[in-house]
């Protein structure tokens, strides 16, 4: 069996995180994971990049930390993928499957609706998937999933939020027929229940895990 991480942030890219791209790679080879997909809050959320750079220089931010753990994976062994969590009025969606050269040749990606951010992402040969869709706070407009025709899955089990939260986002994946996956959405190496999904084959590459979402061949990691 082979473990992945789908959710989890670094510091400085990620403001709200406390642990550095390396310590998290270090961290999850001690818990046993097989690779972790690098999902720091993208430019336009709760980042740590200054709103002031131009995009080139929003960019080699951004990417810094997915370039430092990718460095710290390959001298431990645990593979490590890019991805990224956009941010609409709150709302947060895990996107993999394309790289940094395709950020960099679409600035205007900063300042999308969902449905151009679902279209240019999807039509490009990515992955979106909702993040915690009915976590609430006073920064988030619509504690709802969007119209399920703008997702490929649904995060329906996040370890960082409260329980009830997780199962009404799994009825929702359930009724839509949407893929399904977990995440422990860490932003310290200290934590008490790491999630993630399990593959039965190690994934050469993002879309191996992609495709292993989308035909419902990931086991879940829940807590009991």
């Amino acid at each position: 069996m082979y473990l992945y991480e789908t959710h989890m942030h670094t510091s400085p890219v990620s403001a709200c995180a406390i642990v550095s791209p390396a310590a998290q790679v270090h961290a999850y080879k001690r818990r046993g994971y097989t690779g972790i997909i690098i999902t720091d809050h993208f430019v336009n959320g709760n980042t740590g990049c200054p709103r002031n750079l131009s995009w080139s220089k929003k960019m080699e931010f951004f990417s810094n930390a997915y370039v430092k753990a990718k460095k710290a994976g390959d001298s431990c062994g645990l593979d490590v993928f890019f991805g990224w969590e956009y941010s609409i009025h709150g709302s947060d969606f895990l996107t993999y499957g394309l790289s940094i050269d395709f950020l960099l040749a679409h600035p205007e990606i900063e300042r999308m609706d969902i449905e151009e951010y679902s279209a240019i992402i999807r039509s490009s040969g990515g992955y979106i998937a909702q993040a915690h869709p009915y976590r609430t706070g006073e920064w988030i407009a619509s504690p709802y999933p969007v119209s399920p025709c703008l997702l490929d899955g649904v995060e329906v089990f996040n370890a960082s939020i409260a329980e009830h939260f997780n199962k009404k986002a799994l009825d929702f994946a359930c009724e839509h027929g949407l893929a399904m996956q977990a995440g422990s959405d860490s932003h310290s190496e200290n934590l008490h229940f790491a999630s993630g999904i399990v593959l039965q084959k190690k994934a050469e590459s993002i879309h191996d895990i992609i495709n292993a979402l989308k035909m419902k061949q990931a086991k879940l990691i829940l807590l009991e």
